[in-house]
């Protein structure tokens, strides 16, 4: 990456909305610009889970705000990812599509194990470079992120279903404090961390981190009020909830330090924190400066400059568990490849954006019969939903989706992907891998070098020219791609097999 680009990262998180600009120095990001502002999505969640109009709009107007910021940035430079509340939000699509207007950029939802090991990249490159074990926590406003590593790498990501603005929704109900409402939040709490117990014993690690906004919030009073600067104890806790118990409510602490955007959720923050310090034994907890924008964008400048992508690993870790077999997938890759290529010829497209295809292409070949450990029939159903349901590191929840999209279309009838294949290049990788499992269907190198294949955009039609010899040699791929033929009849793109006489 050339020294003096400029990267954002935008966290659409829960409680607030984050845009952090930064811009690379010789393998370090220094900051340019921050922006957050408290939007408060997390509670804008329905009975139903439907994001409410009004939360969509808060939301909105901000992206709004953050696109005047970006103005001038170009795709490569901005990556939004997005936490629990547009997680679990049934309607989020809704307000994915129209925030991508408004913003100008994608905005990726990213899953809960991925979120968790961003934070880490976050935090781990602003800490000094040892050796030590590290536990990372993060309290957000839906959900609370605890991971395990070493260095810069993560070796335990896991995501709970508890945040300060649920918990003081829940248990703090019109923002009042005492001692039974703690006692509640505590013991709730700890009821659904108690699996961590097992998973970040005390005896794998050796420091306790903790980053983000209640971590960061709590460390400010607990320092104004005469405790260590960037440390949290058990002490530090326990004197601030008797603190908040004595004032009785939210709107009538007088702490300094405590902002008026953090009033309304210190109380399950507290609860939260105090609950993951017990259980997990932490004495004291340090106050880290990393947090997921961060990770965020260090990982933008790993994928430029190293050209390593985690995504790639995870591909080929998921092939190893579920026995695929490689040669198959890298057979079928090389032949899609081929006929993408062929596809684009006449394309105006840039490099960058090529790579993207062939790399999203690559994935669907190596993983297109992940389904078979399942079942041989309809394995192409299974692998869909297999990647649909999958935690797989540095994948977005959209990028899975897309993906199992494709390992669902490589056979059988086209009418479950009618929207997708209104999307021209969807259809055209689609077609690739679909005609590359054909041509590949002998689990042997094809000949398809004698095969031609041209691309007329402006028709929307792929047509696939074989010589006389070619068909009489391989009947058997003849009759598929005749075949194939008939299912793009009814589809936006068309596709022809013909023989050259």
């Amino acid at each position: 990456m050339k020294h003096g680009t400029l990267l954002a990262a935008i966290d659409l998180g829960s409680n607030s909305f984050r845009l952090e600009i930064g811009r690379y120095d010789h393998g370090q990001i220094q900051r340019v610009a921050y922006l957050k502002e408290t939007v408060r999505q997390g509670n804008g969640l329905d009975a139903d889970r439907n994001l409410t109009s009004e939360a969509m709009q808060r939301g909105w107007e901000c992206l709004a705000r953050f696109a005047e910021r970006l103005s001038g940035f170009k795709k490569a430079q901005v990556r939004a990812v997005a936490t629990q509340t547009l997680r679990e939000a049934k309607n989020r699509e809704e307000f994915i599509k129209r925030g991508c207007e408004i913003l100008g950029f994608p905005i990726e939802v990213i899953a809960g194990t991925e979120e968790a090991r961003l934070i880490y990249q976050g935090v781990a490159h602003m800490l000094p470079s040892d050796n030590q074990r590290r536990l990372v926590i993060d309290i957000g406003g839906r959900s609370t992120e605890l991971v395990l590593g070493q260095g810069l790498n993560a070796s335990e990501t896991a995501s709970f279903r508890v945040g300060s603005v649920t918990w003081s929704m829940k248990y703090f109900q019109e923002g009042e404090f005492t001692d039974q409402s703690f006692y509640r939040a505590d013991i709730a709490a700890q009821a659904v961390l108690e699996e961590a117990i097992s998973a970040y014993p005390r005896s794998q690690w050796h420091k306790a981190y903790g980053a983000s906004g209640t971590v960061g919030a709590v460390a400010e009073i607990l320092e104004l009020a005469g405790f260590p600067h960037g440390e949290i104890t058990l002490d530090g806790l326990d004197w601030l909830v008797k603190c908040l118990v004595r004032a009785g409510s939210a709107s009538k602490v007088q702490l300094e330090g405590l902002r008026d955007d953090r009033r309304a959720v210190i109380g399950g923050g507290v609860s939260i924190l105090r609950a993951l310090m017990t259980i997990l034994q932490i004495d004291t907890l340090h106050v880290a400066q990393g947090a997921l924008r961060h990770g965020v964008l260090y990982e933008m400048v790993e994928r430029e400059d190293h050209n390593t992508d985690t995504r790639d690993l995870s591909v080929q870790r998921l092939a190893l568990k579920f026995a695929i077999d490689i040669q198959q997938g890298q057979r079928v890759n090389q032949v899609a490849q081929h006929l993408l290529q062929d596809m684009f010829i006449q394309s105006q497209e840039d490099d960058a954006h090529m790579q993207r295809l062939r790399r999203k292409l690559n994935w669907a070949a190596q993983l297109h019969e992940v389904g078979v450990a399942i079942s041989h029939s309809d394995y192409h159903k299974h692998g869909a939903y297999i990647l649909d349901n999958a935690d797989l590191v540095g994948f977005s929840m959209f990028e899975l989706h897309r993906l199992g999209l494709l390992v669902l279309g490589q056979r059988g009838k086209l009418k479950k992907l009618e929207a997708e294949l209104e999307e021209n290049e969807f259809a055209k990788l689609l077609m690739a891998l679909r005609l590359s499992v054909i041509l590949c269907h002998a689990r042997k190198d094809p000949d398809h070098h004698m095969l031609h294949l041209a691309c007329d955009e402006h028709k929307q039609r792929v047509t696939l020219t074989a010589p006389e010899s070619w068909v009489s040699d391989y009947p058997q791929s003849t009759h598929l791609l005749k075949l194939e033929t008939s299912a793009w009849q009814k589809a936006p793109w068309l596709f022809e097999f013909v023989t050259n006489r």
